[in-house]
């Protein structure tokens, strides 16, 4: 061990953080160390109560500090209109568009044998109540193109279609002010299958 203690377990925490090796960990460290010591404080405050106070949406698994969380509390969002997303990051990202008026079911991740993910691991049996239980007319399946995101679509639409409910899938393709020469083959057949008459 080359730092003293206390040093090398905050390089062990920060490195168990996603994204973050032993280099930048130990960055990470030295950067914390050098703050005044007010600046370390509301960082460990920040972080212990988010912990503490975020929960789950007791409706559509989102994060909140309130439950129900807002979208599904607010009244002019549109009920019968839910998109299924991976993660709550999933959710922030749709809502940065403003466009999108219904609400959210988050699944908490992806149908993974290989993994050992099933249906039992997501928030799907959640989703199946509430469509039997809010009348939800229209499903948008917005997760992502991996092999799990298409498994996930492909088993949530066949779980749901024969119960009346209209499954749709967000459409995936090229970017805007992406090049086609730079596009790999499955995003242009996607891009292609999804075309719309203008």
């Amino acid at each position: 061990m080359w730092y003293p203690e206390p040093i090398q377990l905050l390089i062990d925490q920060l490195g168990r953080l996603p994204g973050i090796g032993p280099k930048t960990a130990q960055r990470l460290a030295f950067f914390l160390l050098k703050q005044p010591p007010e600046e370390s404080r509301r960082l460990a405050q920040a972080i212990a109560e988010a912990r503490e106070k975020i929960r789950y949406c007791s409706t559509c698994f989102n994060f909140t500090d309130i439950d129900p969380c807002a979208i599904c509390r607010n009244p002019n969002r549109d009920p019968h209109l839910v998109m299924v997303v991976e993660q709550p990051k999933d959710v922030v990202a749709m809502e940065r568009t403003r466009e999108y008026k219904g609400r959210y079911h988050v699944l908490h991740g992806t149908l993974s044998p290989m993994e050992g993910i099933g249906p039992d691991a997501l928030k799907i049996r959640e989703l199946e109540a509430r469509v039997a239980q809010e009348g939800i007319a229209e499903l948008v399946i917005a997760t992502g193109s991996s092999l799990e995101g298409e498994a996930t679509a492909l088993y949530l639409a066949r779980l749901f279609q024969p119960m009346g409910v209209k499954v749709t899938r967000i459409a995936r393709g090229i970017p805007m002010g992406g090049d086609l020469d730079y596009t790999d083959e499955a995003t242009l057949l996607k891009a292609f299958e999804g075309r719309q008459e203008l």
